[in-house]
This record gives C-alpha cells, sequence and structure tokens, in this order.
C-alpha cells in the first residue's frame, strides 16, 4: 500500500508540473506570541526573556490545546529588547554605517520556556504571511538573523533548527560550552563568553587564594551540567570536590533541606554555584533563612547581578560573594530613549503594553480613554503615566552587562552587512571570488562575512569570534558589599581578559576585596592542611585525593617541598637531618683526641708507660740489687720496654684511622704482646729451670742461659713478625666509612682486612699466654721465699680473662666504642702485667730494702705454725 500511494503522489506531482501550476507555501499555524516589530530594508529578528513563569492550558484530546500563557514580566528583559532597538535605529540614523539601508526589526517573548522559543524561532524564519507565491519557496527571508536566545538550552535546540537553513543566530546571553562545537552548531554566534572561559577564571581565582576543597552546585539545564563538568575537570587537577550537588527548575522542601545539610556538613568553605537564578533563588533564600553563614560563594555570570539574592536580609549568608560578571559598558544616549517608551494601540507590539502595566501595576483597557478604575477593581492605566518617577531596573543603566552584549550583537551584524555590501567584484568570498547583493541577501551570505567580522566598539571593547563563534572571553570580578547606607552592592574588584598575557589573566584588586569572615581575611578551603617539608602525603582510604595525612619521613628520607607526595632516599654519604627537609652529611665517628673518651684513655696510655718507664729506671737503678739480679734482670729491662710499647700502641687507635695508622695499630699491638708474653714465658721457664737446678746432679741451666733466654724471645717475636707481614702483604688493614652498622652515622674505623691473618695474630698471642699461664700455675708452689711464678701466674691470669671479656665486648660494641674497648683490654692486660709482676718488687726495693738480700731471696720459706 505505501508503494502504491508513493507512486500516486508522484502523479500528481508530475501532473502539477506538467501544467506549470505553482505550488503554494501555506503557514500551517500561528503561534500567539509577545513581541514588538517594525518594518525595513533588512529585518532583523531578536528572541527574549520577557516573562520568566508560564502557564500550562489544559490538555484535552478532543480538541486542539491552547497555547502556553506567559506570566512575571522582567522590565530588565524588556530593557535588553529596547537595547536592540535602540542599536537599530542609531545604525539607521549613521550613514557611515549601512548607507541607504533602514533596518527592521521582529522581537518575540521565549517566556525562559523551550518551547515558547522554538515556535519565536519559527515564526521568525518563516514570516506570518498566509502564502509564499514564489515557486521554490525562496526570496528574502523574513529575518536575516536573529539575536537570542539568551538561555543555553534554548539556543541548543533552536541553533540545531537555524542551522539547516544557515540562519545566523547571535546569541547574548548562552553561555554553555557546548554550543562552541561548530559541526553541530555551525550558525551559532555569541557575544557573551562561553562557560569554557568562566571556569577558567574561577579556577584561577580558587588556585590564587589555593583553595583546594570546593563545593560545587549547579542547574539542571545544560548551561549548569556544561559548566559543572569543565569547572570538576579543572579543579581535580590541583584540587578535589567536597560534593557537587543538581539544582532542578522545581526544588522540593525535602531537596533544599537536603541541600542544607549537605552544605552544613561539609568542611568546604568555598563553593561554586553554576546556576541560573531562578533555578538558585529557592536554595539561596532557604540558605540565608537557616543562618548558615562562614562560606564564601563563588557566582556564576547568570546569578552575579541577582537583585533577588543581593539584599540586605540575605547578606549575613551572602556577603563577600565572589561573582563573574559580563563586562560592562557604556551606551550613550540609551537612558533618554529607554524613558521614550509609550504604550501602543497595535496589537503585535504588546511588549510595551506588558511592560506598562506591570510598570504602573495598571491594566490598559483603552488608551484613548481614561477610567479610574476597571470592573475587575484593576486600576486603569491612562497610557500618559510619568515614567520618569519610577526609579527601576529598567531605567538604569549604571550596570549594562547583558544589555551591552545585545548592543555588541546588534552591532555584529550590522557591521557584517555592512562590510557584504562593501564587497568589490571580484574580491567576494563566494563562488568566483562573487560579491553579494545587499537587496537579496541570504542568511547563508550574511554567515561568510559574520564569521570574519571586527570591529571595536565605542566604549574600546573589541568584537570579533573565533573560529568556534565564541568572543573574546573578558569578565569583570565583582565582590558583594555594603554600601555606607546600609544596602548591599556589587563593586568590581578585578579583570579576566583571556587575551592578556600567560599568567597575566587574572588581575584583582586584593584592598577591595571584602571577606564575610570574623578575620576579614580570605578563608582556608582545604580538606587537609599541606604537608611541610620533612612529610609526606599519605590518602586516605575511599577519600578524595585531597583528604590525607602527613607521615613523617623515615630516617635518611626527606622532602624538600610542599604537599610531596614521596620521600626520597639521601645519597650514601649523606643523612636527614631531625625536620627531614635536608641532607647533610653523615657524622662520622672515630675515637678522637678531642673527646672526653679519647682523652681518658690517652691519659691512662701515657700514664701506664710513665709508670713502666719509671719501674724500668728503678730496675736500672737497683740492678745490681738481689731482688733485680734474681729475676733476670736483663728479661726485666726487656718487659718493661715491651710494655711501654703497649702501652703507647693504643693511641694508635685514637684519631682519625689513617692507612698508616691502621696497618701499624694491630702490627705494634701484636708485636709488642707476643715481646712482652714472650719474656713472660721465658721468665717462667727460668724459674722453673732455676729450680730443677738445684736438684743433684742437674745443670740444665748450662743449656739455657742468657743467650738461650734471648733467643727464645727473639724467635717468638720473629714469629708473630711473619704473621704480621703474610698478613700486610695479602689482605693488609685499610680505613673504612662503616655506613651498615648505623645509617645515620659514618663509623670511620679500619677494616682488618684478612680475618684470618687477624685471627693469627691473636691465636698467637693467646696461644704463648696460656702455654705461659700453664707453666707459671705448675711452679707456682715451688720453695723459693720469692717465687715469681706466683706473681706470673696471677698476672696471666688477669691477662686472660681480659682478652676473653675482651671478644664478646669487642663484636657487640658499636662504633668507635669496639676501638674503646680494644685499647680498654690492651691497658686493663697491659696494667695487670706491670703490677702483678712488678709492684712486689718495687715495694721490696724502695719499701723494705732490708728484703731486699740474697740471704732472704735465697732462704726456705719455713714450716707453717
Amino acid at each position: 500500500m505505501k508503494i502504491i500511494q508513493c507512486v500516486f503522489d508522484l502523479l500528481i506531482l508530475a501532473l502539477q508540473v506538467l501544467s506549470l501550476k505553482q505550488p503554494i507555501c501555506k503557514i500551517q499555524g500561528k503561534f500567539e506570541l509577545n513581541g514588538l516589530y517594525k518594518n525595513g530594508d533588512i529585518v532583523l529578528g531578536g528572541i527574549f526573556e520577557a516573562h520568566f513563569a508560564v502557564t500550562y492550558p489544559e490538555l484535552h484530546f478532543g480538541s486542539k490545546p491552547d497555547q502556553l500563557k506567559c506570566k512575571s514580566f522582567s522590565v530588565l528583559a524588556f530593557q535588553e529588547a529596547q537595547t536592540m532597538i535602540f542599536a537599530i535605529e542609531e545604525i539607521n540614523r549613521n550613514p557611515a554605517l549601512l548607507p541607504n539601508i533602514t533596518l527592521g526589526y521582529r522581537l518575540y517573548d521565549n517566556c525562559e520556556n523551550l518551547g515558547v522559543a522554538l515556535r519565536a524561532a519559527t515564526a521568525l524564519i518563516s514570516g506570518e504571511d498566509d502564502s509564499v507565491t514564489d515557486y521554490s519557496c525562496t526570496g528574502t527571508p523574513p529575518v536575516l538573523a536573529i539575536v537570542g536566545d539568551p538561555g543555553s538550552t534554548n539556543s541548543i535546540a533552536v541553533s540545531r533548527l537555524l542551522g539547516h537553513f544557515q540562519v545566523p543566530m547571535v546569541s547574548y546571553f548562552a553561555t554553555c560550552s557546548c554550543l562552541s562545537n561548530r559541526k553541530e552548531f555551525p550558525s551559532f554566534f555569541r557575544t557573551i563568553p562561553s562557560d569554557a572561559f568562566q571556569v577558567k577564571a574561577m579556577v584561577q581565582i580558587i588556585r590564587h587564594y589555593g583553595w583546594t576543597w570546593v563545593g560545587a552546585i549547579a542547574s539542571s539545564d545544560d548551561y549548569g551540567q556544561s559548566a559543572i563538568k569543565s569547572f570538576i575537570e579543572e579543579v581535580n587537577k590541583f584540587g578535589c570536590i567536597a560534593f557537587s550537588e543538581t539544582l532542578h527548575s522545581v526544588l522540593s522542601k525535602a531537596r533544599v533541606l537536603q541541600i542544607l545539610q549537605i552544605i552544613k556538613q561539609s568542611t568546604a568553605r568555598v563553593i561554586v554555584v553554576f546556576s541560573q537564578g531562578a533555578y538558585f533563588i529557592p536554595l539561596a533564600l532557604e540558605i540565608a533563612r537557616h543562618n548558615i553563614t562562614d562560606r564564601q560563594w563563588i557566582a556564576s555570570e547568570a546569578w552575579t547581578t541577582s537583585t533577588v539574592i543581593l539584599r540586605e536580609e540575605n547578606f549575613h549568608s551572602f556577603g563577600g560573594t565572589i561573582g563573574i560578571a559580563i563586562r560592562r559598558g557604556e551606551i550613550p544616549g540609551l537612558k533618554e530613549f529607554l524613558l521614550q517608551a509609550h504604550p501602543v494601540s497595535d496589537p503585535k507590539n504588546n511588549f510595551i503594553n506588558l511592560f506598562w502595566e506591570t510598570l504602573f501595576d495598571c491594566k490598559l483597557q483603552d488608551i484613548q480613554k481614561y477610567n479610574s478604575s476597571s470592573e475587575d477593581g484593576n486600576k486603569i492605566c491612562t497610557g500618559y503615566e510619568d515614567i520618569n518617577s519610577i526609579e527601576t531596573l529598567y531605567s538604569d543603566v549604571s550596570e549594562l552587562r547583558t544589555a551591552y552584549t545585545v548592543y555588541k550583537a546588534v552591532y555584529a551584524l550590522a557591521h557584517s552587512l555592512h562590510n557584504l555590501m562593501s564587497c568589490e567584484p571580484g574580491k567576494g568570498p563566494f563562488q568566483n571570488n562573487s560579491c553579494a547583493d545587499i537587496t537579496t541577501v541570504q542568511p547563508w551570505q550574511l554567515l561568510q562575512y559574520l564569521a570574519r567580522v571586527n570591529f571595536t566598539t565605542h566604549y574600546g571593547d573589541r568584537v570579533s569570534f573565533d573560529e568556534n563563534g565564541d568572543a573574546l572571553a573578558i569578565y569583570d570580578l565583582m565582590n558583594w558589599q555594603r554600601a555606607d547606607d546600609g544596602s548591599v552592592k556589587r563593586v568590581t574588584i578585578g579583570l579576566y581578559d583571556e587575551s592578556a598575557p600567560a599568567g597575566q589573566e587574572l588581575s584583582l584588586n586584593e584592598d577591595k576585596i571584602f571577606w564575610n569572615f570574623e578575620s576579614k581575611t580570605p578563608p582556608r578551603s582545604v580538606c587537609s592542611e599541606s604537608c611541610q617539608p620533612g612529610t609526606w602525603k599519605a590518602t586516605r582510604k575511599g577519600e578524595p585525593l585531597c583528604c590525607f595525612d602527613c607521615v613523617p619521613c623515615a630516617e635518611g628520607e626527606i622532602s624538600n617541598h610542599t604537599d610531596s607526595v614521596e620521600c626520597f632516599k639521601c645519597p650514601a654519604d649523606y643523612w636527614s637531618n631531625s625536620k627531614r627537609d635536608q641532607c647533610v652529611p653523615k657524622e662520622i665517628e672515630f675515637l678522637s683526641y678531642e673527646e672526653t673518651l679519647g682523652i681518658s684513655l690517652t691519659t691512662i696510655s701515657v700514664l701506664g708507660a710513665c709508670i713502666s718507664a719509671a719501674v724500668l729506671a728503678v730496675f736500672i737503678y737497683y740492678r745490681n740489687t738481689p731482688v733485680v739480679r734474681a729475676n733476670n734482670s736483663e728479661l726485666s729491662f726487656l718487659l718493661l720496654l715491651s710494655l711501654i710499647l703497649c702501652f703507647l700502641c693504643s693511641l694508635l687507635f685514637i684519631g682519625q684511622p689513617l692507612h698508616l695508622t691502621c696497618m701499624l695499630r694491630h702490627v705494634v699491638f701484636g708485636i709488642s704482646f707476643v715481646l712482652c708474653i714472650s719474656c713472660i714465658l721465658v721468665k717462667t721457664i727460668v724459674v722453673i729451670m732455676a729450680f730443677r737446678a738445684t736438684l743433684p746432679d742437674n745443670n740444665v741451666m748450662k743449656w739455657f742461659g742468657a743467650a738461650q733466654q734471648r733467643g727464645t724471645v727473639f724467635v717468638f717475636t720473629v714469629i708473630q713478625a711473619m704473621i704480621c707481614i703474610i698478613w700486610l702483604s695479602t689482605a693488609s688493614p685499610v680505613p673504612f666509612k662503616n655506613t651498615q652498622y648505623q645509617n645515620s652515622k659514618i663509623i670511620f674505623e679500619c677494616n682488618v682486612g684478612s680475618i684470618t691473618g687477624f685471627s693469627f695474630l691473636l691465636g698467637y698471642i693467646g696461644l704463648l699466654a696460656s702455654v705461659c699461664f700453664l707453666l707459671a700455675f705448675l711452679a707456682r708452689n715451688l720453695p723459693d721465699n720469692f717465687n715469681e711464678a706466683k706473681f706470673i701466674t696471677f698476672s696471666m691470669l688477669i691477662f686472660c680473662a681480659v682478652w676473653i671479656a675482651f671478644i664478646p665486648a669487642y663484636v657487640s660494641s658499636p662504633g668507635k666504642y669496639s676501638d674503646a674497648v680494644e685499647i680498654f683490654a690492651i691497658l686493663a692486660s697491659s696494667f695487670g702485667l706491670l703490677i702483678a709482676i712488678f709492684v712486689p718488687k718495687c715495694y721490696i726495693i724502695l719499701l723494705h730494702p732490708e728484703k731486699n738480700t740474697k740471704k732472704v731471696l735465697m732462704g726456705r720459706a719455713g714450716p707453717k705454725k
């Protein structure tokens, strides 16, 4: 059936063509729209929000529904419409701009409703004539371009419609960044900056004051949702969104209270609102009623100039608000034009009549007659009321912002038409470099010139469009303050200019800003305070990145800038300071002569050497006395010299380790102690042999005389010397910076090199000491009156005890204390030998010389009684 129907339609069309009958383009319906119009050679359309509410009709399926009824007239929107008319009249009077061309206008009200806006746009591009006799339904269009729509949502829908017909649309208030999409909206332009630039301005303010924890509220329309999406993306680059709430066109009481509770509970002190005033007003009034203070509000340009919110009774909550405002401009002569408004009897120009009734709160029934009252009780307007006697937003031209963008939109179209009309043949933008005829100009032709328009207003602002149809972004930054008379006002505190050099786009006059806080200073709005150097940010599980804990850096690690996400390890020879914000050279630890411990050990070492030297002097002085002679004076002298070396070798363990001292300290120590123990061992052997020599027929002493004794000591010492030579030649001790034991310090010590060599050195000393102790212990009870074996036994006992205790103490002692332990063992064992062996002899020599006789020494111990 569909195929048959199509064939039938084609036959009818063919018959019409054959009969050369022209088709008739008929308007399928008419809309009841509030408007203003005036004919001209070229007519410009306009769409304004003269009403901000509608009444929906009852729907019946049996009849065509009635059209929407607009209510709540806006005198400010009517001022904007009048600004467009003023601009057109001004252009018509200007002989230098569009000479011999008269511009007309047709303005409609969209009642802030999408359906009405689409009807207005359709009425503008289709006209209101009942039919068009042109064969192809072409010709000069009813309007060549449209100024409007002010709403982003409406502009999206209307631009899609106009884009099919390539009709230019220059909006003066639609800021949604989505409209910058040239593929979807090829004929859309605007003289107000895109929200993308508004978001940049807000983000720069937020970054300027270091606010990283921000709340966000947006209206549910395209304006709010597009802006909040871009805003969140930008803020997330350096901060976090504490909460994000949506305002619907109809807010229930429960929803309002829910958002209020979120605002109260949030720790965010800065809240950004992207919303039309109508969406935000219910919440704003509730915020003021609940006395929510201590918040810094950032207002989008849609409600920065809202007179409903900017009232004295709301100042305690919204005072100090920082807002992005459309660039203010001045239009000379506009106020006088506005005050010339007067009711008319033409029903198609009912805009002004609605304005008059709203302004004087009356009803126009017949402007030619004067009646003091009407049948329904409303005051009757005469039409001759004095408009100069009333101060309203309509006549206030001190803050021309939206009206100024309307003014620039009209002039952008006029300059585009003028450029089109001034085209030189052969230099046009169309096919074959042709130009357009101003008398038959089409919207698509104007579109080419509008994209390249560039002029400067008398106020000094340059008007042009980028490749996306966006105007140059420039905003005034406003601050809500209290005036001297107690009223509230908006004060310009700065400027945001996208065309300024990078980093200089934002310009703020800090001294003029009012902060609605007790401190009168900018608030702090952070989830967590910045982590200072020496700490790093540890995010909290399940919370935004801006909420974190500041964890101190571990030892040996630093962070040297604020809000570091990690700590960095210091180089091997460096360590973190107490604040963990700087790497400092590690403390080099070694047993120094300047410290108390070093001074004490040095003093004791020198004292021991001096005492040994004094004993040696005594022995040399009394070398011919029986006590000295009886105890092998030569070995005693050699023993005392070795003890002096033992005491002095401990000094090599004190001071900064050098390559020479590292090699000498254990060599001197090993050889000195082997020499010492060798002397004691030979003395022990001499004691035993001397006792054996007193037995009959025993002349063993002739085989172990002075030469043999010296030779034995020499051999024992040479063996130790060979061990040292082998050790030094294979793996000698070297200075070593030990960073393993203590990370915060460099322990400057001597690395023994070969553990085997060091073990042989100590083991050899231990072997000699053990043999000496064993022999002395066996000879301790020999019957001599002055048996030296007893003292040797006691001295070896002390020596062995000290060095046995030395091993665990040395291993467990950290750093320089290991050297101190070794020095202590050297000194303790040396003093043990010196005291145990030589003090009894010095006691007799110096204090009891009467006992220093051969008779006493050769005597036998008597029987015990």
